[in-house]
């Protein structure tokens, strides 16, 4: 009697990615995709109700991205497993999702016979990193970066990344469920903690550490 397959969720803000990496998962027999989602919000909530065993998440999407998406979905559903997935190389985001709780990093460009030897690696519990970006990531280690952006909530990060969006106080609001007046005090709170006194030194922030492309 064989095995149940390993169920995934798939979080990618393009629908032919989405779409190609469920075909390949679902050509074998060990892997079923239960869920294809396009943000953050809806990786984190789908996670919530259905608890796979895998999430294969993009690192930049829009609104939540996929870095606080990881930390959320696995506060969530603490024994799902998350392979990242991005184009960068840029050692700045693999520390980031790593450090949120990723189990994997995979470079889209990768091959389809590395993307299932990546998603079998986290679906046991090992990690899995591109070689193209494992040298960048000890380098990065061996530097002992600090990490100014863990001065910063959860909330005050998605509201960093929407503002590094361009979206006004009043769409964040609409976006958070918030008032305009608390999204206004936390930009004052992130300027504070961050030493920051522009959206323009905002939005290059965001950028340096991941938040957006």
């Amino acid at each position: 009697m064989s095995a149940a397959p390993v169920t995934v969720l798939i979080a990618d803000d393009h629908a032919v990615v989405r779409r190609g990496f469920a075909r390949i998962l679902d050509s074998g027999w060990d892997f079923k995709v239960v869920a294809e989602v396009s943000n953050g919000r809806e990786a984190v909530a789908s996670a919530e109700e259905l608890r796979p065993d895998v999430a294969v998440m993009d690192v930049t999407m829009p609104e939540l991205n996929g870095i606080e998406a990881t930390r959320r979905l696995l506060k969530v559903s603490p024994k799902t497993r998350v392979l990242a997935l991005s184009m960068h190389k840029d050692s700045v985001y693999v520390r980031e999702i790593l450090r949120a709780g990723a189990k994997g990093y995979l470079l889209k460009d990768s091959s389809e016979a590395d993307f299932l030897k990546a998603m079998r690696a986290v679906s046991q519990g090992q990690g899995y990193l591109s070689p193209e970006v494992a040298d960048a990531v000890l380098d990065d280690y061996r530097r002992h970066v600090t990490h100014p952006i863990d001065l910063l909530s959860s909330r005050e990060r998605e509201v960093l990344q929407l503002i590094a969006e361009s979206r006004t106080n009043k769409e964040i609001a609409s976006a958070l469920h918030l008032s305009v007046y608390t999204v206004e005090a936390h930009r004052g709170r992130i300027m504070e903690k961050l030493n920051l006194h522009s959206i323009g030194e905002l939005v290059r922030f965001a950028m340096r550490h991941g938040l957006v492309d």
